[in-house]
């Protein structure tokens, strides 16, 4: 086991509003929990980037310290679990253990290894039973008309994670303004089911959980009432990391809960908020069909994780371009043994503990394999391709044999040559009905994936941008 090595581990903090140096509550043994899925729906790209972001995160603590817990929930019991249950006609536990299945498949693909814990909240009711009980008798929590809500107002930190005034805490949360309430900023902590909906015996009547209650629950759980490093995406700050604190603490005590709260930014698509409204929704199944899943991954570390993303097709057609580059040089030495006991380099590794700023880590890398690419004795050529090799298991890249990922990127250069052929005969078609309307659409919209097309004499022809 790895003992805590230089450099040191800086990371940004939500809470303090600082780049902070990482210091775990006990010395040998990280304790990181992460907001998981809700299974009702294909995981987007939006729902990827914190897997793969924290994975990175876990893989480097795993670097630096002997024992890391990593805890990532599944929530199965939810409202939008309910009424996409309602729209299909569909028994709820098909609908989850569907979703969950596609989920690891998914997350699996982007090369994201499986958490040590992944509670389902369905399974921890009486834990989260039991907090409520707590918070009810310590004051901050009532019952009212079959619901348990938390009393806002009886904690006075409330709002110091996301930093807002009540009137913007109150619009935020979009919280139902309900009659039963004591305050318009209370929100559920249980609330009654009826016969259609999923629901368990309780002191309160059968119900079944709030969404923010799951995850204070599963946290205590599995990593104790104090743990190190709570993530997930920013527009969980507010409400739900928010309300998180205000039950744990006021269950536990002032001083619990998480010490370091991480959040990776919001994602856009092509300069534009994802939306199925807009018909740029993409989920990670569309960008598999596109692209090899280590190429999505790289996508989504080519920014700095706390910053937004813009997701273009651009951006993905590079990423499978610069493994292209790197498994060509690593197959250059395929003869050549890597060095086994290389080290992470120097370069890679402080990157990484600057607040995982994987985009400099990534400039390491490139610089590493043009320096491969120059190597003439099989010495230096086993040292670095064991430096590549150790840098890239640390960011979850170049585990393939470089021969594999060839073979797969002839295989996707074939579907991609059928595709594009099927469109420029619909083009073709469109233009011989003179709807020049329709054959620009189809040009444009290979264009936008880094496809151009070229009239001659001979017919339409095309090649990559």
């Amino acid at each position: 086991m790895n003992a805590p090595v230089a450099p040191s581990l800086f990371l940004h903090n939500t809470l303090t509003g600082r780049r902070d140096p990482f210091e775990p509550i006990e010395p040998d043994h990280v304790r990181l929990y992460v907001c998981g899925p809700t299974v009702y729906d294909r995981a987007h790209i939006g729902n990827a980037r914190p897997v793969v972001v924290f994975d990175v995160l876990t893989r480097l603590l795993r670097r630096l310290y002997p024992r890391v817990t990593y805890v990532r929930n599944i929530t199965d019991v939810d409202d939008k679990i309910n009424a996409r249950a309602r729209e299909a006609g569909e028994p709820i536990d098909a609908i989850t253990a569907r979703t969950i299945v596609h989920f690891h498949d998914d997350m699996s693909a982007l090369g994201a290894l499986p958490p040590d814990e992944e509670p389902r909240a369905t399974r921890h009711i009486q834990d989260m039973q039991r907090l409520i009980a707590r918070l009810i008798d310590r004051g901050h929590a009532y019952e009212a008309e079959g619901h348990v809500l938390f009393s806002v107002p009886s904690m006075p930190e409330y709002g110091r994670l996301s930093r807002r005034s009540r009137d913007d805490m109150i619009a935020g949360a979009r919280v139902e303004v309900a009659p039963y309430k004591r305050d318009p900023a209370d929100f559920v902590l249980w609330k009654p089911s009826d016969d259609t909906l999923p629901g368990w015996d309780s002191p309160w009547g059968r119900g079944r959980p709030g969404w923010h209650i799951e995850c204070s629950a599963m946290s205590a759980r599995y990593l104790g009432e104090s743990f190190d490093i709570h993530g997930g995406g920013l527009d969980l700050v507010f409400p739900h990391h928010e309300n998180e604190i205000a039950q744990s603490v006021c269950a536990n005590g002032p001083g619990t809960f998480a010490r370091v709260w991480m959040h990776n930014g919001y994602l856009m698509v092509n300069g534009e908020k994802m939306s199925k409204s807009l018909g740029n929704f993409l989920t990670v199944q569309d960008l598999l069909a596109r692209a090899p899943g280590e190429a999505v991954r790289l996508g989504l570390l080519s920014t700095h994780y706390r910053q937004p993303l813009d997701w273009t097709d651009a951006g993905l057609d590079q990423a499978r371009r610069t493994l292209d580059r790197f498994y060509a040089a690593l197959g250059r030495v395929a003869d050549v043994p890597a060095d086994e006991a290389a080290p992470v380099p120097e370069g890679v590794l402080a990157a990484l503990c600057d607040d995982l700023n994987t985009p400099r880590a990534l400039t390491e890398l490139h610089a590493l394999v043009g320096a491969l690419n120059k190597a003439e004795t099989p010495e230096d050529q086993s040292r670095l391709k064991g430096r590549i090799l150790a840098a890239g298991a640390l960011l979850g890249l170049l585990g393939q044999d470089p021969a594999a990922w060839r073979a797969g990127d002839s295989a996707d250069d074939a579907d991609l040559a059928a595709r594009v052929e099927e469109r420029i005969q619909a083009r073709k078609a469109a233009r011989a009905a003179r709807d020049f309307a329709a054959a620009d659409a189809i040009r444009d919209a290979l264009a936008a994936e880094g496809i151009v097309l070229e009239d001659g004499p001979g017919g339409t022809t095309w090649r990559r941008a």
